[in-house]
């Protein structure tokens, strides 16, 4: 008795696309994936989407479907973080803590790791079409295939996955983005020493009250290998807008990040200097805005074929709390896995439902963790005692950068005391008592090589 294998389409072929498609695939499934660029322009005529670090649990998610190909890193284990306020004149040092995560972060180039995927899925067999798919496209695809994943934007897709009110808090982006990788630094204990023991395993996470967050973290690029990520987040209104938005390539790029560093975080600034762009990859940065979006994942086409969303296409996140692409490793990982016990038709009802499970066990959790790293009003308070605990119990830090990898504990922080049980009970002290010692930093430490220029214009 011959069987025939069920057929997937999925449209887009980026990390969500590639990691769908190659999981389906060796799921059983016949999946053909559609693209409007072939491999190599995928890999190198386009800036990577964003720096896709993986923050501890998403990478057991993503190891159900490919192994891990960079396990020789640079990897981050922890956050070195520091808030400033003002400028100028009233320019100060709020406080600042370097927490370990208690977990290996893992920041890929997405246009590598999207490669990878895409190189596996061609070599096991999976079928890889060339061309841009429109609405009546789909209909046709939909037409012929048991299940169709829309993992793209673009030709109006997003248009058959209505914008959902009810989880859609913001109608406007929360931040102005400027994306850029650079290279020169290593990822020894000698790098940022000044900052962490950590050197060059920690991130450089630095907040400005006003005006928004840099972060500046250990990458692998697609060509150059290990290197650094900086990703700029400007608020609205914010001077930074304008530097970001001044951006016209990598050179321009680099300048506006070293210049940010000189202008608002000048204890950096020395070792950021140091940093160089990617002479080979003119698509290393990226500048825009992104309006946190979460939209009806499943939708039918003109003819009523039903079609599914995945990864961004489904819900879009600000940057800032690094979980767009967490996000998509856990939704594909877990969408394949159902697809694969699942023997009867992929029905809008049995699509949706596995759209809900995912809203319920991480979507809404990684989306709420957003909102607390913008600031959004709702997590004040969160803010007003974790920040300062975190700045004098190492524990509370740590249990912080905490919900980058596991998101959902924060969905039962709703009151005031619940907040000051969890310092409690991570700190293994009254929350009174640690938030008691908390003074202002009023100075942060600094690049030696800035007492060091110092030295020689003293003695020139």
């Amino acid at each position: 008795m011959t069987t025939t294998r069920r057929t997937v389409a999925v449209v887009g072929a980026g990390l969500a696309g590639t990691t769908a498609a190659l999981g389906l695939l060796d799921a059983g499934f016949d999946v053909t994936l559609y693209s409007d660029r072939d491999r190599a322009s995928l890999r190198d005529d386009v800036p990577a989407t964003g720096t896709a670090v993986y923050f501890g649990k998403s990478r057991e998610s993503d190891a159900q479907i490919i192994e891990d190909l960079y396990s020789a890193g640079p990897h981050s284990t922890g956050m070195s973080t520091r808030l400033y306020s003002g400028v100028g004149e009233t320019r100060s040092a709020v406080l600042e803590f370097d927490p370990d995560f208690r977990y290996v972060a893992q920041g890929v180039d997405v246009r590598l790791r999207a490669d990878d995927r895409l190189g596996r899925f061609l070599e096991r067999g999976g079928r890889f079409e060339v061309d841009s798919v429109s609405v009546d496209d789909l209909d046709a695809i939909a037409a012929e295939h048991d299940l169709t994943l829309v993992a793209t934007g673009k030709g109006g897709l997003s248009s058959l996955f209505p914008v959902d009110p009810d989880r859609t808090v913001y109608s406007e982006p929360q931040r102005t983005l400027l994306l850029v990788t650079l290279q020169g630094l290593g990822h020894d204990s000698d790098t940022w020493g000044y900052r962490s023991e950590a050197g060059g395993a920690h991130n450089l996470f630095n907040l400005h009250t006003e005006f928004g967050e840099a972060w500046l973290g250990p990458y692998l690029h697609k060509d150059a290998g290990p290197t650094w990520s900086f990703l700029g987040f400007a608020k609205p209104g914010s001077p930074w807008i304008e530097r970001f938005e001044a951006v016209t390539d990598v050179h321009s790029a680099r300048q506006a990040v070293v210049d940010l560093y000189r202008d608002y975080f000048p204890e950096d600034a020395p070792e950021v200097e140091r940093l160089q762009v990617i002479e080979s990859d003119p698509h290393s940065w990226l500048q825009g805005a992104v309006t946190p979006t979460v939209r009806r994942a499943v939708g039918r086409t003109a003819n009523g074929h039903v079609v599914a969303a995945i990864g961004d296409t489904a819900i879009a996140f600000d940057p800032l709390a690094g979980q767009g692409a967490q996000n998509t490793a856990v939704q594909v990982a877990a969408l394949v896995a159902a697809a694969r016990e699942h023997s009867g038709d992929f029905t809008q009802e049995w699509l949706e439902e596995q759209f809900e499970k995912h809203w319920r066990t991480r979507g809404l959790a990684a989306a709420e963790v957003t909102r607390l790293f913008l600031g959004d009003p709702k997590y004040a308070v969160h803010a007003e005692l974790v920040f300062p605990a975190a700045a004098v119990s190492e524990p509370v830090a740590a249990a912080l950068f905490g919900l980058l990898s596991e998101p959902e504990p924060l969905l039962g922080l709703e009151t005031r005391e619940d907040i000051l049980a969890l310092i409690a009970a991570v700190s293994g002290e009254p929350a009174e008592d640690v938030l008691a010692r908390f003074t202002p930093s009023g100075t942060f430490s600094a690049s030696p090589r800035i007492e060091a220029a110092a030295v020689g214009a003293d003695s020139v």
